[in-house]
């Protein structure tokens, strides 16, 4: 009987040894998988920004609006410990950029090279933060709305409402 006993004793002691080695294996292995580089298949979060609209000055009248929604590409841990909105410093880098280089023809889409704009709000917003957090920039939307179509899609007041007679 006590053969017994150290036998059923024994199995337990190496049972529990065993997936207890086996359960510490996978958590090392889990987590240097985390480790490695991120992909766009993990790791990585794709952001989207709300609507960047930045007014267009010249000799002190705005001419029209500047409309940009864009996507930015960053890993996801170091993304979570900003203190700052990575949203804000990306936005705040376009208004300066924008205000920075008048020479920008918005009017013209021939004239405006969105790949430059993208790299050169990506490398500007990545060197105010001292690394590499802001992977790549996704443009989803860029426009320019010129003052004079701004409002005009608003429902007109009938001519009752204004004071004007029905030719009556």
């Amino acid at each position: 009987m006590i053969k017994f006993i150290a036998a059923a004793l024994w199995v337990s002691i190496a049972t529990t040894g065993a997936l207890l080695f086996a359960f510490q294996s996978s958590q090392q292995q889990e987590e240097s998988a985390q480790d490695g580089e991120a992909t766009p298949f993990k790791g990585l979060d794709y952001v989207k920004t709300g609507i960047i609209s930045v007014p267009v000055f010249d000799k002190g009248r705005v001419h029209g609006y500047f409309l940009a929604r864009l996507v930015y590409v960053a890993e996801g841990k170091r993304l979570a410990e900003l203190k700052l909105p990575a949203e804000a410093l990306l936005s705040d880098y376009v208004y300066g950029h924008l205000y920075a280089n008048p020479e920008i023809d918005f009017t013209s889409r021939d004239r405006f090279d969105i790949d430059a704009f993208r790299e050169t709000v990506r490398v500007g917003v990545n060197e105010r933060l001292g690394e590499e957090l802001i992977r790549e920039i996704l443009v989803e939307q860029v426009d320019y709305l010129p003052k004079d179509e701004v409002g005009s899609s608003s429902v007109r007041a009938p001519a009752a409402a204004t004071g004007e007679s029905a030719g009556h």
